[in-house]
């Protein structure tokens, strides 16, 4: 029996199937599956109603000629290894790092309801950013989110000069018309500052990301000229990675340089937690002895003993509302860039 002759419970639905059960022509029941929007709300409707009861699946490569639309978004995460010797290192952390998960999941759940897949794409050296760039712009997906590691990353801006729709997790570097997410990180290091020297802490060091990457900076200058405004202009700081192994090392060199050190910010919770591990090496108590507070909110916060005491940065809602803005950007060419910079919390417990 041809796939015509078939019973429609024994074949998939077509076009012709809901146009049938809709009363409407083929090309309209085209126009409603592809978003063309220049169809009666009521016939929409009818159409919708047709494809739930047919159970008509539409073709995606017959879809993608007429939409010009690949249904799929790039999740970039680039610049962890830009001079490509570190490519192993950067891949390690992308998988270990609480933070890249949370993002990954706020995308899902940002791109399901649209039928949207994303592709993960990790352009941690230049070979791996050239190949990213082509597949982009080839067409195999239909825009870029982009999470940059470095302040110096220059994989925004070639996409922007491709001509990729992007819109990046966090405010670039440099001046770029790109749409972003970000938080007000500033704002966030002061709670910290703030509670800790309501706690009454008053020789408080600081362990602080990277200084290429601005998030890092906003950090430590935030947490700086808050504990300033309480009379501290001074405060010891170490540099490290955002990885416990750094926050670990970091710790260790300031306890060698301020023994007498009673409270510590981290600039994330990884690196609060190797400061923790570290002062109780020391025969040093948390809280009693040493105040702790991380950055993020993440799984490591809650993870720890004691759990930290942390800045809670809505990692998964951010992650959301980047592909809610890029689908945007997709529907709206036209639109210029946008930004929405989220309000950090400060979560306590009892590291602090």
């Amino acid at each position: 029996m041809s796939e015509a002759l078939r019973p429609a419970a024994q074949r998939s639905a077509t076009l012709e199937d809901v146009a049938r059960v809709a009363g409407v022509s083929r090309a309209t029941v085209s126009r409603v599956i592809n978003g063309i929007r220049n169809v009666d709300p009521a016939i929409q409707e009818s159409v919708r109603r047709a494809v739930a009861s047919t159970g008509y699946v539409p073709n995606g490569a017959a879809r993608s000629l007429v939409t010009r639309r690949a249904g799929a978004l790039a999740l970039v995460v680039s610049g962890s290894g830009t001079d490509g010797r570190d490519e192993e290192a950067g891949r390690t952390q992308v998988f270990t790092d609480p933070f890249f998960g949370r993002v990954v999941s706020g995308v899902f759940t940002g791109l399901r309801p649209h039928g949207v897949h994303p592709v993960l794409m990790l352009a941690d050296a230049p070979e791996a950013r050239e190949q990213a760039l082509s597949y982009l712009k080839q067409g195999n997906a239909d825009g870029a989110m982009v999470v940059s590691t470095h302040a110096d990353d220059p994989m925004p801006g070639l996409l922007l000069a491709a001509g990729v729709p992007t819109v990046l997790f966090g405010r670039p570097a440099a001046p770029l018309p790109v749409s972003c997410v970000d938080l007000a990180n500033r704002d966030g290091a002061r709670l910290a500052a703030d509670h800790l020297y309501a706690r009454g802490r008053r020789r408080v060091v600081t362990i602080a990301g990277p200084p290429a990457v601005r998030a890092a900076r906003d950090r430590l200058e935030g947490f700086h000229e808050a504990m300033a405004r309480h009379g501290m202009p001074y405060l010891p700081h170490a540099e490290a990675d955002f990885t416990q192994a750094g926050g670990e090392r970091a710790m260790t060199r300031l306890l060698v340089e301020h023994p007498d050190l009673d409270g510590v910010f981290a600039a994330n919770d990884l690196m609060a937690q190797g400061a923790v591990a570290v002062l109780r090496d020391h025969g040093l108590r948390v809280p009693e002895d040493v105040a702790v507070v991380g950055f993020d909110d993440s799984s490591a916060a809650t993870a720890g003993r004691p759990p930290l005491t942390t800045v809670r940065q809505p990692v998964e809602e951010m992650a959301a509302e980047m592909a809610r803005i890029l689908l945007d950007v997709l529907a709206r060419p036209g639109r210029g860039a946008t930004s929405v910079i989220f309000e950090p919390e400060l979560v306590v417990r009892r590291s602090s």
